[in-house]
């Protein structure tokens, strides 16, 4: 059985080759969006009118790698500052490879990520109450989302849908259980409708086995109180 998750990782951990790119002293260039990855654009968050940035050189080599904007929120008379972007050089090669944006409440939002560094976003993060609920990821580089993974409690996988043949419709899912793909599904003629379903025969075993246990730890529990109701009858 082919283990989507096995893709992601590996996803995450491949290196595409890198064009030549020119870093310049105290600048950060943006990668370039990942199609259909967002529901409403939040890049003005980094760049909205009035706000106070600050950048910072965290390996001292004369080169700003953090950016953090911050947003006046309230009226004149009483406002704080939120931290409303946050934009990250992670490889300092003057080009951002994750930012984050928060609400005016100072709250994540939603993160995009060039985890090869090519350029590109290629994986984008959405956050409820500061936990990542969805993860939506470009697994080929034709900055095209292709790959959508749920989340519960921000950790454990619940569901993850992939479009394989590039054709805008998902034709693969997986649905887990405890982190364990529980069962695939497969459309097979490109209709947008599992065909087929592979599923995982050993946890059906072991749920079998648990159901099995149940009742017969039940059944003499039950044949006693029968017999007791026997006898005082």
């Amino acid at each position: 059985m082919i283990r989507f998750a096995l893709t992601v990782v590996a996803f995450l951990g491949c290196s595409r080759p890198q064009p030549p790119r020119v870093a310049r002293r105290g600048h950060v260039d943006q990668p370039q969006a990942l199609e259909g990855a967002r529901g409403t654009d939040d890049r003005g968050r980094c760049d909205r009118p009035n706000a106070i940035s600050q950048e910072t050189d965290t390996n001292r080599d004369g080169k700003n790698d953090v950016r953090r904007t911050y947003a006046k929120i309230g009226t004149a008379e009483a406002h704080r500052m939120v931290l409303v972007c946050r934009e990250v050089d992670l490889n300092h090669d003057g080009r951002k490879d994750v930012v984050r944006y928060y609400t005016d409440e100072g709250r994540a939002l939603r993160e995009e990520s060039d985890r090869d560094f090519d350029g590109r976003f290629d994986e984008v993060s959405f956050f409820e109450s500061a936990k990542i609920t969805r993860r939506e990821l470009d697994s080929n580089g034709d900055g095209r989302v292709d790959t959508w993974v749920y989340l519960d409690d921000g950790t454990a996988p619940t569901r993850a849908e992939r479009d394989t043949n590039g054709d805008g419709r998902k034709d693969y899912w997986e649905y887990y259980v405890q982190g364990h793909v529980q069962r695939i599904g497969i459309d097979t003629d490109g209709d947008g409708v599992v065909d087929h379903w592979d599923r995982n025969a050993a946890m059906e075993r072991d749920e079998e086995e648990e159901e099995g246990i149940g009742a017969s730890d039940q059944g003499p529990e039950a044949e006693g109180a029968g017999a007791a109701e026997g006898e005082a009858g």
